[in-house]
């Protein structure tokens, strides 16, 4: 009697599990797959692809392999997004009542390229979004992650060619909540769509390369708000928030940035027209703002300021403290001889307009002359250098140096002998030649 008590429950058990484990197989849910593809169909207003569907119970969730999102006739031929996996959660309850309500979303390795047409729409958009709300709704997702992903941002030209790559993460996980994909797909729409937090292992916006960054992400109305940003960048640190708009014919973006101990070397390798121009390592603060233009230069009419400094590196190009002294005639350099491209502390202001960064008041402390002066550098590839300060000389001289350096028109200040000079020519090659009062 005893044996019978204990077989009857474990075959129970045993049968309740085969059940548990056959019900799957015997319920295909991929025969419902031309279905679904043509409600996504309908819903995204683009091609899509779905290699196999699959089911689970515990969880209660579909699987989706071989999930992609063709990009419409108006975008180049590719996709708006591929994923190797996605892994669907369901709300059992409203499954009872007929109803499919997706609760989260995994997505396992997808690459998503966004792109934006010169007339303005972005290939992710679904311009029929409002007629198409007839179509069985799709309630905002609680929760949706993303394993391992990569996201692609570019332009197209008027000619609606491809444009370069604008930005580019690799190695994202994100995860947000309250993921409202009626409204991502919907031009018109004005609502908050999600939000929550992202990490990249590497990150590229135009030519400034990143690693380990973390943010807290927010999807609102046609825009991407990125707060709290940290990340490493060229040897050093970087902290503050990004802007990126969707709206309108052209994207826009604005940033605003800390920056500690960037390697100066590292941070202008990146600009293959400034490379090796300065070492030394640089802190301050930016802020960018600019439209993306549809063109070959999407960042060319970036905008900004800030303030920076850099202290410990040398200008090799420049050789300040050799050069200025040579202007007046000085053979010994003092401090400076040994190496006079070299300098203590350079501050300075920035502003960014028309490919052309102006300083307004710069402060260098060489070994052996301190700078005061303004001026500004090109940035659009020509490289002009248009620079005038004062320059003095912190060594003490002899009787005859002052003597000969004032005929030459410098000016004793506290025993130090100043001048005004100029600074003229490239980076590459720049022209050094005595100033007017400084002007």
């Amino acid at each position: 009697m005893t044996i019978r008590r204990i077989t009857v429950p474990l075959v129970a058990a045993i049968l309740l599990a085969a059940l548990f484990f056959a019900v799957p197989a015997l319920i295909n849910v991929d025969r419902y797959r031309d279905q679904v593809i043509s409600y996504l169909q309908q819903k995204m207003g683009k091609q899509i692809e779905i290699g196999r569907l699959g089911l689970t119970f515990f969880p209660l969730s579909i699987q989706v392999d071989g999930f992609g999102v063709k990009n419409p006739p108006l975008f180049p031929r590719g996709y708006v997004v591929q994923v190797a996996r996605i892994d669907a959660g369901l709300d059992s309850a409203a499954l009872l009542h007929r109803q499919v309500i997706i609760k989260s979303l995994v997505l396992d390795h997808p690459v998503i390229h966004l792109i934006s047409d010169p007339d303005g729409p972005w290939n992710f958009e679904n311009p029929e979004a409002k007629s198409s709300q007839h179509v069985f709704p799709v309630e905002p997702i609680a929760n949706v992650q993303i394993r391992g992903g990569e996201v692609i941002v570019s332009n197209l030209l008027p000619s609606d060619a491809p444009g370069p790559l604008l930005f580019e993460a690799h190695d994202v996980s994100t995860d947000l909540a309250n993921v409202d994909v009626e409204a991502i797909l919907n031009p018109f729409s004005s609502s908050v769509d999600g939000q929550g937090t992202l990490k990249a292992g590497r990150l590229r916006f135009g030519s400034v390369h990143a690693t380990n960054v973390s943010a807290k992400l927010r999807l609102e109305a046609r825009q991407i708000v990125f707060s709290k940003v940290t990340a490493e960048i060229y040897g050093g640190s970087m902290n503050g928030e990004f802007v990126f708009k969707l709206s309108g014919e052209t994207p826009s973006f604005a940033t605003k940035a800390e920056v500690h101990g960037i390697e100066m070397a590292h941070l202008l390798a990146a600009f293959g027209n400034v490379r090796s121009m300065m070492t030394g390592k640089m802190a301050g603060d930016l802020t960018l703002v600019g439209d993306i233009e549809h063109s070959s230069h999407p960042l060319a009419g970036m905008r900004g300021a800030g303030h920076v400094t850099v202290r410990n590196g040398v200008v090799p190009s420049l050789e300040l403290n050799a050069n200025l002294m040579k202007l007046m005639h000085f053979n010994d350099l003092g401090p400076a001889k040994n190496d006079p491209s070299s300098f203590k502390f350079i501050s300075t202001d920035l502003q960014l307009a028309n490919l052309r960064i102006a300083s307004t008041k710069i402060d260098v402390d060489g070994y052996g002359v301190d700078i005061d002066g303004s001026g500004s550098v090109s940035v659009s590839g020509s490289n002009a250098l248009d620079y005038r300060g004062m320059a003095q000389i912190t060594t003490k001289q002899g009787f005859f140096t002052n003597t000969f350096g004032r005929l030459s028109g410098g000016k004793l200040v506290d025993g130090k002998l100043t001048f005004p000079f100029r600074i003229s020519g490239t980076i590459q090659n720049p022209v050094f030649s005595k100033g007017e009062d400084g002007k």
